[in-house]
């Protein structure tokens, strides 16, 4: 599965209304170097990604540890230069026009929230500073009383207590901490924010408070957020659109209820099978699992590519419905009969799906 991704079908650009992406990613390519000072070796995070996030739109960047989330972000974030690949922000291609670091203004549109509310938060000082640190370093507001109503402000948008601003992280919850992180994002009012793992840390009585406050900052202030995590039923419940990542490429993407009910690629079956689900009947030992993820990985293995055709072509996105692409070579579509559910063997069997979006893989 590699090479950059094309598409087959109708245009991706169905998703959202029709709306522009605020942020466009075309054939991102991202290698580490390996080895030590001389060595020339590398690994390739990413393999030519493309993705779209538009204004009022959440996008789940869901998958593995390891497939690459995370390195988009920070791509995105301008905290690592890609290898190669474009990514526009407002239609400007940010790498042509600031090839080096981003600018200031950059950062006024992107802004990003870290997994780990603590330790992004400096414990020496105060959450006014932190807040009114990114005020005045994005010259947002003049010192005196418009200060303190945009604090005031900031503290309501995330339901913080005002006292809260003169204390330090260690006094608040982990939840607190990651609304006076999301709360420093804000306060220089942005078009894009990366959340990457922002409810992964805290617990889970707490989660739903931060998701729903994302959603709220999507409806309300329609700002685009790239949000990445592990957790598929909180990508189900706070995103518009799932897109799947496997091994540094996109795999399948779509609209999260549609993706989550009746997914196209093994690997989003795979993913979805290691949710707890008391509906579901038989074992999934995770040695069995692990097993079928390293078929699924090789092309000379996968239970899917018994051709061997991914040795040959990169497969390309297939458009399962508007604003619904899958990437994989076996995929064809089915009319009448019912899609499968893939098991720990790698075999198939049948299971209803909607009637409206049913499909299958070519045998």
């Amino acid at each position: 599965m590699n090479g950059r991704n094309s598409t087959v079908g109708t245009d991706r650009e169905a998703t959202a209304g029709g709306r522009p992406p605020v942020v466009e990613i075309r054939g991102l390519v991202k290698e580490f170097p390996v080895g030590g000072l001389l060595a020339r070796g590398t690994v390739r995070a990413l393999g030519g990604v493309d993705l779209d996030v538009r204004s009022r739109e959440i996008v789940a960047l869901v998958g593995e540890s390891g497939s690459g989330k995370s390195t988009i972000a920070r791509c995105v974030a301008r905290l690592e230069q890609p290898t190669s690949g474009t990514l526009h922000v407002d239609g400007v291609d940010v790498l042509a026009r600031e090839p080096r670091r981003a600018s200031r203004a950059y950062r006024t549109k992107v802004q990003m929230v870290f997994q780990d509310p603590f330790g992004s938060l400096n414990p020496t000082h105060r959450v006014e500073h932190f807040l009114t640190r990114a005020l005045r370093l994005h010259r947002r507001v003049t010192p005196g009383a418009a200060l303190r109503a945009r604090l005031a402000e900031l503290m309501d948008t995330v339901d913080l207590d005002h006292a809260l601003l003169d204390a330090y992280p260690h006094e608040l919850s982990g939840g607190q901490r990651q609304r006076v992180a999301i709360a420093r994002a804000l306060a220089v009012e942005p078009e894009v924010i990366l959340a990457d793992e922002p409810t992964s840390m805290l617990d889970v009585s707490v989660r739903i408070g931060i998701l729903n406050l994302m959603r709220r900052l999507r409806d309300e202030r329609g700002i685009a957020i790239l949000y990445i995590t592990h957790d598929l039923a909180a990508a189900r419940y706070v995103a518009d659109r799932t897109t799947v990542m496997f091994a540094g490429e996109v795999v399948e993407s779509g609209e999260s209820t549609a993706l989550m009910a009746d997914p196209a690629h093994p690997y989003t079956r795979l993913l979805l099978s290691a949710v707890p689900d008391p509906r579901r009947t038989g074992t999934f030992d995770p040695a069995e699992r692990a097993a079928l993820r390293a078929q699924l990985l090789g092309t000379d293995t996968c239970p899917h590519s018994r051709d061997g055709r991914c040795r040959q072509d990169a497969p390309v996105h297939h458009v399962v419905a508007p604003g619904w692409t899958v990437r994989c070579h076996r995929y064809r579509p089915h009319a009448d009969a019912a899609g499968p559910v893939l098991d720990l063997a790698g075999a198939s069997t049948a299971a209803p799906v909607p009637t409206d979006q049913k499909k299958d893989f070519a045998a």
